[in-house]
């Protein structure tokens, strides 16, 4: 990650939380602990950030707490042509009249570019998913009760909630932090609290993962690979994580993706 790029995380990522561990922005960079040590100082000559033991901390620090992981405006820069492939192969599943689930992410974000002339039901944890629907489309737009994190534009409740229990759906989309052979990885106890209860409401689980997803990594597990239906990815899979999904009984959708996201291939 370029030092520019590494400069936007860590700043986004202490407005998101009290103070920003080092290993917090090592896992969010996948640099060097001796690079995040670097670029804090950086910036704390800068006047953008307190440098603080162990890590760093906003200017003004943030009244409300942040989720772990890096920041939706920071996510939906990378490998954003691939996204858009993989969100367009999701959005060609959908059909009018099913009702889904679309997990807030970036990823799962484009597909709304997609979806403007369908009519179905859709759940959505995303602020912004459910805004971009709700003024370019006709499609029926539900959202959970709970807390707005703006860094990450999702709403999430500690307490789940009614609405997402009584809500049946077709498919469910969802992005990852990671995706490995013991399953869907996510980095947020909340955001893995909240996904779960969802996951339940759907007959298929669709995961949306750029290939470099397949090197991402985290303590919490989400779900084992048994219980996702399709991956879609682009073409920078490696095959041993082919043959990690194919040995799954996983469905994989390989895009390409450049400019029309054509399919490449299905296994």
């Amino acid at each position: 990650m370029h030092e520019t790029e590494r400069h936007r995380v860590i700043l986004a990522a202490v407005q998101a939380r009290p103070v920003a561990t080092i290993s917090d922005l090592v896992d969010m960079t996948g640099t060097s602990e001796a690079t995040i040590r670097r670029d804090i100082s950086a910036l704390d000559v800068q006047g953008r950030l307190r440098r603080v033991r162990g890590g760093a901390e906003a200017l003004n620090p943030p009244e409300q707490g942040g989720l772990v992981g890096r920041p939706f405006a920071v996510n939906e820069t990378i490998n954003i042509e691939a996204k858009r492939a993989i969100a367009r192969a999701a959005a060609e599943l959908c059909h009018d009249g099913e009702p889904i689930i679309i997990n807030g992410g970036t990823t799962t974000y484009q597909m709304v570019h997609y979806l403007t002339n369908r009519r179905m039901s859709v759940f959505t944890n995303s602020f912004g998913i459910a805004e971009h629907l709700l003024h370019n489309s006709r499609n029926s737009v539900v959202i959970p009760g709970g807390t707005v994190y703006r860094e990450q534009n999702v709403i999430l409740s500690p307490f789940g909630g009614v609405v997402a229990s009584h809500f049946y759906a077709k498919r469910m989309f969802i992005g990852c932090q990671g995706l490995g052979r013991h399953g869907l990885m996510e980095a947020d106890p909340m955001v893995v609290q909240s996904e779960l209860a969802l996951i339940n409401q759907a007959e298929e689980l669709i995961v949306l993962a750029d290939s470099s997803k397949f090197s991402g990594r985290s303590s919490l597990i989400l779900c084992g690979l048994d219980r996702i239906a399709t991956v879609i990815t682009d073409g920078g899979i490696r095959e041993e994580d082919r043959a990690m999904l194919e040995k799954a009984g996983v469905n994989l959708v390989v895009v390409d993706a450049g400019e029309q996201g054509t399919i490449q291939s299905v296994a």
